[in-house]
């Protein structure tokens, strides 16, 4: 499949304007399909500005404003007829998924790709009720998707492995470094794996053991040192297999596993917290510092990945 094919996406919210903005910095055109064309306007200028941040960090070789001449946002599903791909980022509802997928099987070849960007729905029930289940996949991006490396692509019960095989092709040429998932299961890799540290984390701070900035504090100064570099079974070959099975065996049946979540993250939720968005999350912020951490984060999540993709180059 060439690298040049027209993609289309669905929805362009923060996650959905992302998603365009590492495709469009590919080399494809995009056709994106909103629901209001009123909001058409603040999505350009948002991508726009993710393709400027892109060519200041050097990974972007043409003009954001050629770049963006490839994108075409429409609220006309027809629009999207012969393209081979498209992929929906909208709002965590099977319901509404299903009637994307729906709208767009009156007009997609039954051999397009319709991947889905979800972390927490099993793509097999997104398949139930579909004219061509086989071609639907989950395709898991991480925030800031056109910045980060990660991918998951994930097959459901229904799913051509083939087509699967299709979308991880074209996600190296994004510039990810995707996984693939044969099986279907809920959370998928990364989620479920960071799910069961964050409940661990909710433990020792509601029990009294560490506070939140500890228990941060701990993981950046260890985890944070070589995650990037080597993934957990790597991290064992590298420092020796046989100690983690010494330690498994006293401290697996201590590990937390609660099927609640945790009262505290209730508790701030029904408070109006969301974190650096609205100011009020686990830390204290003002307006200004949160404003500071979300410009950190783009700026950490540049480096890391000029810093991934030096280690990477010596595997």
């Amino acid at each position: 499949m060439s690298k040049k094919i027209r993609i289309g996406t669905v929805g362009l919210g923060l996650m959905g304007s992302s998603i365009a903005t590492c495709i469009l910095a590919a080399g494809h055109a995009v056709t994106s399909l909103i629901k209001d064309l009123a909001q058409a306007g603040e999505a350009r200028e948002r991508i726009i500005g993710y393709l400027e941040q892109l060519k200041g960090e050097g990974l972007l070789k043409e003009a954001p404003a050629v770049v963006i001449d490839r994108l075409q946002i429409t609220d006309d599903v027809r629009l999207l007829k012969d393209h081979a791909v498209v992929i929906e980022s909208i709002t965590e509802s099977v319901e509404e998924k299903k009637q994307v997928y729906h709208r767009l099987e009156t007009v997609l070849s039954p051999t397009a790709i319709i991947g889905s960007n979800t972390s927490a729905i099993p793509v097999t029930v997104l398949q139930e009720g579909l004219l061509h289940p086989e071609r639907l996949l989950g395709i898991h991006w991480a925030e800031p998707a056109h910045i980060t490396r990660f991918m998951e692509v994930i097959c459901g019960k229904d799913s051509d492995i083939q087509y699967a095989h299709t979308i991880i092709k074209l996600a190296e040429e994004w510039g990810k470094e995707p996984s693939l998932l044969k099986k279907d299961i809920r959370g998928f890799i990364t989620n479920r794996i960071m799910y069961a540290m964050l409940r661990e984390a909710f433990h020792l701070v509601e029990k009294g053991y560490a506070t939140v900035e500890d228990v941060d504090r701990s993981l950046r100064n260890d985890l944070g040192y070589w995650i990037t570099f080597a993934g957990p079974f790597r991290f064992m070959d590298l420092t020796g297999i046989p100690a983690y099975l010494t330690v498994m065996k006293d401290l697996f049946p201590d590990l937390d596993n609660s099927s609640a979540p945790p009262a505290s993250m209730e508790r701030l939720v029904a408070e109006g917290g969301k974190g650096i968005s609205n100011a009020h999350g686990f830390y204290p912020y003002t307006q200004e510092s949160a404003e500071h951490w979300e410009e950190a984060f783009i700026e950490f999540s540049y480096d890391i990945r000029k810093l991934a993709e030096k280690y990477a180059k010596k595997k």
